[in-house]
């Protein structure tokens, strides 16, 4: 995965540091969306979005089963404002990247995540945002 550092409004970057949830989209084997709730980090360093959760999760096995071309959508909404953050994703239980992951989520959340025997990382190099009255902010799609 290619990553860029991404250029973001300080509202913005604030909007994706709160401890909200977001809605995580994925794509079935057969081509449904699976819609779940998740916390999530962003790092706006590096483009990337991480995801925690068990290798077993649907959103996992979607992931896995999409293989590179693996696209997702990640929308986290708070009354009328919202960003959703799209791109591929990849599934990696590499003890340095679940390191990462695990940290930046407790900076985010105030606490660690859930630590079952079979974590994993959703790594989603994000390439494009759409967003709704964050400082009238809007950001099509950003090449990586």
């Amino acid at each position: 995965m290619s990553r860029a550092s991404v250029e973001l409004p300080a509202a913005t970057r604030a909007f994706l540091t709160s401890p909200h949830t977001a809605a995580f989209t994925t794509l079935r084997p057969d081509g449904t969306p699976h819609v779940t709730p998740v916390r999530f980090t962003f790092d706006a360093d590096t483009g990337l979005a991480r995801v925690t959760t068990r290798a077993g999760a649907r959103k996992a096995r979607n992931v896995v089963a999409g293989g590179p071309a693996a696209r997702i959508a990640l929308c986290q909404a708070d009354g009328f404002r919202w960003v959703t953050l799209e791109g591929r994703a990849t599934v990696t239980d590499d003890p340095a990247r679940l390191a990462e992951a695990v940290r930046r989520y407790t900076d985010r959340y105030g606490a660690a995540p859930p630590a079952p025997l079979d974590l994993v990382v959703i790594e989603i190099a994000v390439n494009r945002f759409l967003s709704l009255n964050l400082n009238r902010w809007s950001l099509g799609d950003v090449e990586h």
